[in-house]
């Protein structure tokens, strides 16, 4: 188990009180015993894009934020959890700043993936590209070199053109000297779980969809893990991808995210109906992070592919975007669902897409932290947070919506709402239970009902959620030995 069996929050380094020292200070003045299974910071270093998401160096804080100092001083109380960009780095970094000044000729040239190592010439093929999971509409950027020579290199993500995200090659020893130098980093700073991110795009194989190409995404990974458990750091993959995909990590005994769980758990809350959510339960691997929210979006497709009727899944978008929800879609057409069903992600706050109904959004919580896995709670999901549209306005991301930052005082005024001390009390019966630590069970139940139970020796509770009254109950044994019932 990583860390520990307890609820992990995830948040930016400057969303709660503006920088590493004030999270800290949020933290310990109000989360002490909320957040026992660690902190996921997302990634809090330089960076030139996409909200961290374009790292510079992950030997730096953003200076903005702190220091390495400030994130250790998280860590003397709560097991960090970081993200590592594997798949890709900024164009801002030295490396391609270094690689855009002197061309071939740069030290760092072989980090990247220029297009004469994957086509005859570096001239692209539309029959492959037309076969790639594509995440923009072609997967290079083309730069000018000062000799007046373009050179293109692969890009996966990113809205600019060209990207501001640079793919690495992983074939190359310079690009495994670098991520092992990022990680003996983390090491060096008590990093506890690092989160490979877009870990399933880093092979570039013509004739795939460049997409968890096997097996040379397990060779990757394995390599990996290695170097992950020389240095004690667990590892997590991060993929978007068909849940016989993540079943294959789990498999292999990785740690996977449960990208299934969060639709299914709105799609049971909207519709007042079990089975689906029910049926997935009994199926799914443990060795799972789950969560309901976080700071891109509600998962949709490729997640759930196989697991929704599209029609239905239509209908729990509609009523979203109602509701306020902007929507992320699929690029490519082969990859898109029956009738060219096309949503990637909805976006929005949790606490929005249930209609601010805080009955509904404390029983989704309740079924998340029943799930058997490591529960994360989103900062803005934690404060019930509602769809920040000021922040769409003046950023232009949609997925700002759901990526506000909390001043101290909103801080202080949401843990005044009473849906988040409802929240904080359900945390704190998850994190100190014992019987989560013991064995689940899918109950029998009506169809607009959900019993779940967990058993570890004398402990026992079961939930119980009323899908129409939005009722939910904990019967649990309490330390003495006598039933006892908590009303969430």
């Amino acid at each position: 188990m990583p860390a520990n069996n307890q609820v992990q929050l995830i948040t930016y380094p400057d969303s709660l009180g503006g920088d590493l020292k004030a999270l800290n200070q949020v933290l310990l003045q109000h989360f002490r015993d909320i957040f026992k299974g660690g902190i996921h910071i997302l990634p809090p270093f330089p960076s030139s894009g996409d909200r961290g998401f374009a790292p510079l160096t992950y030997l730096e804080i953003e200076p903005a934020f702190g220091t390495w100092e400030d994130v250790k001083r998280i860590g003397d109380n709560f097991d960090i959890l970081v993200d590592l960009m594997v798949n890709h780095i900024s164009r801002k970094s030295v490396y391609f700043q270094d690689f855009l000044e002197k061309g071939r000729d740069s030290e760092h040239a072989d980090l990247f993936i220029t297009l004469d190592k994957v086509w005859k010439d570096g001239v692209p093929v539309q029959e492959d590209i037309d076969k790639i999971f594509l995440r923009r509409p072609k997967p290079y950027s083309t730069f000018a070199l000062p000799s007046g020579e373009e050179v293109s290199v692969w890009t996966t993500f990113g809205r600019e053109n060209p990207s501001e995200q640079i793919d690495l090659d992983i074939h190359s020893e310079k690009t495994m000297r670098l991520l092992t130098d990022f990680f003996t980093n983390f090491a060096e700073n008590n990093i506890k779980i690092v989160r490979l991110d877009a870990v399933g795009f880093v092979i570039k194989k013509l004739g795939t969809s460049c997409f968890f190409v096997e097996p040379d995404i397990f060779e990757f990974l394995d390599k990996m893990k290695s170097l992950a458990d020389s240095l004690g750091i667990e590892l997590l993959p991060e993929v978007h991808a068909h849940y016989e995909i993540q079943k294959k990590l789990a498999d292999r005994g990785y740690w996977i995210y449960d990208f299934i769980l969060p639709f299914t758990v709105l799609d049971t809350m909207l519709n007042g109906d079990s089975r689906a959510l029910t049926s997935y339960l009994k199926v799914r691997p443990s060795n799972q992070f789950t969560m309901l929210d976080c700071h891109d979006g509600i998962p949709v497709l490729p997640d759930l592919r196989g697991f929704i009727d599209v029609g239905d899944a239509r209908k729990v978008v509609d009523l979203c975007v109602q509701r306020g929800s902007t929507l992320s879609l699929i690029v490519s057409d082969e990859h898109k669902g029956e009738g060219g069903f096309d949503v990637h992600q909805i976006g929005g706050t949790y606490y929005e897409v249930l209609g601010r109904d805080d009955d509904a959004y404390l029983a989704a919580r309740a079924i998340q932290f029943f799930a058997p896995g490591v529960p994360q709670v989103y900062y803005v999901g934690l404060l019930a947070g509602e769809n920040d549209y000021d922040a769409v306005k003046a950023t232009g991301e949609n997925r700002a919506m759901n990526r506000h930052n909390y001043s101290l005082e909103e801080i202080e005024a949401s843990l005044r709402k009473d849906v988040v001390q409802r929240l904080l009390a359900l945390i704190r019966f998850r994190n100190e239970y014992p019987a989560f630590n013991g064995t689940f069970e899918v109950l029998p139940s009506a169809n607009d009902e959900v019993r779940l139970e967990w058993r570890n020796g004398d402990s026992r509770c079961t939930l119980f959620v009323d899908l129409t009254a939005k009722r939910t109950v904990i019967d649990y044994v309490d330390d003495r030995g006598a039933a006892a019932q908590y009303r969430v």
